[in-house]
């Protein structure tokens, strides 16, 4: 077998690394106009401009895919029967986000077992598991967007300007509908616990009574 020329191996690599990169979950999506919206919420009490359509209640929960702890791709449809409450935030290592990702871990603790909590950010996927071993979270589920911002973009949640995540709520239920959103208007302020606690227990309750 001849070996190729410089020309026809550059032009193999070429085509190659192209068909690598558009096999990749969220890329050919990437390349798509993506609406953009402003005026939505503030960051620092700043107007910044949100990626992404926005979800809305009924609708069908867009799958996405993220970066569990160790590197692996999480997808929503891995959660398949389940109820699933996704809480989106700029970083774990702010005074918001600790607290919130504490609260939503101590309310976890009491929900049923189709239930997972999932939280989802910018940080890296060791920063993340840093953080939740030495604060001890152990009832919710971080993911990591930064690799693709796939979630970001398909949520709705990502900054333009700064390449983070807004904070927002989502609740999903078994079948993937869209059962709740908060889009909070101040990135630096807390999402409604006790609205969105109260959804999960209705969906929780709904979900229970058509498996009866």
């Amino acid at each position: 077998m001849r070996k190729m020329d410089g020309r026809r191996r550059r032009v193999f690599m070429i085509f190659t690394i192209g068909f690598v990169l558009l096999s990749q979950p969220g890329f050919a999506d990437a390349a798509e106009p993506l609406q953009e919206r402003s005026g939505i919420i503030t960051m620092k009490g700043k107007p910044v401009t949100l990626v992404g359509s926005e979800i809305t209640i009924g609708q069908k929960a867009p799958d996405f895919v993220a970066q569990a702890t160790d590197m692996g791709d999480v997808r929503l449809s891995d959660f398949k029967g389940k109820i699933k409450l996704i809480a989106s935030v700029p970083s774990l290592d702010t005074p918001v986000c600790d607290m919130e990702i504490h609260r939503f871990n101590q309310e976890a603790a009491t929900v049923a077992r189709d239930v997972v909590v999932l939280f989802i950010s910018m940080d890296l996927p060791f920063a993340q598991k840093r953080f939740c071993g030495a604060n001890g979270i152990q009832n919710v589920q971080t993911l990591s967007d930064h690799r693709r911002a796939d979630f970001g973009m398909r949520y709705g949640v990502l900054i333009k300007e700064v390449r983070l995540l807004s904070r927002a709520v989502f609740i999903v239920d078994a079948q993937n509908i869209v059962r709740y959103v908060e889009y909070v208007q101040e990135t630096g302020t807390h999402p409604d616990y006790d609205k969105a606690l109260k959804v999960l227990k209705e969906t929780e309750q709904q979900g229970q009574t058509a498996n009866k």
